[in-house]
């Protein structure tokens, strides 16, 4: 396996394993094993790969997880994110105060069915964490809170923390951050 920065070159694996994992794709009994919301276009995709935020996993030649992360700027044309930054004035984390310049969104972060419990998490995040860390000091993200195999693998496996509850589009939604400077303990 190999995890890397993603490129122009993966947007089809990436679009391919975002359609199989997208929650609108999916029978109630396949999201209960974990899901992605917010499906991204060709063109967001070159737009994060610009920035640096595309992070793959590589096996048999196919791309069997990608993690996403960017600045506010980018993640506000989707609406939900507007909702966060709109927040962000009431958080804190750790002691400090949450904003858009000492934070970036991270997410989504997808990983095929049949590499999941494999510890591709925790590589992905790793990967992600050691670039991201030089520029932000957080990382944000947000999880449905019916996507319980993502809360529980990203507060378990990566150390995450709740730091926020909010409502948006009549979903329930849990506000997570997470200290950059700490490697990720099953791979730091």
């Amino acid at each position: 396996m190999i995890v890397r920065r993603g490129n122009t070159g993966d947007m089809e694996g990436v679009l391919a394993l975002q359609q199989a994992n997208l929650w609108r794709n999916l029978t109630a009994e396949e999201q209960l094993g974990g899901f992605v919301t917010t499906p991204f276009t060709t063109t967001q995709l070159e737009a994060i790969i610009a920035q640096g935020g595309l992070f793959v996993i590589v096996a048999d030649q196919q791309i069997v997880a990608y993690a996403f992360a960017g600045n506010w700027a980018y993640f506000q044309q989707w609406q939900i994110f507007e909702v966060m930054v709109k927040r962000l004035p009431q958080l804190s984390f750790q002691g400090q105060p949450v904003t858009v310049s000492n934070s970036f969104q991270y997410g989504p972060v997808c990983i095929a069915r049949a590499y999941r419990g494999q510890g591709l998490l925790p590589l992905i995040f790793e990967s992600l964490r050691l670039e991201w860390q030089q520029q932000y000091p957080l990382a944000l993200t947000f999880i449905n809170v019916v996507n319980v195999v993502s809360t529980q693998a990203h507060v378990r496996k990566l150390g995450w923390e709740v730091i926020d509850h909010f409502d948006f589009n009549g979903n329930n939604y849990l506000g997570l951050a997470y200290d950059m400077a700490r490697p990720v303990p099953q791979v730091g």
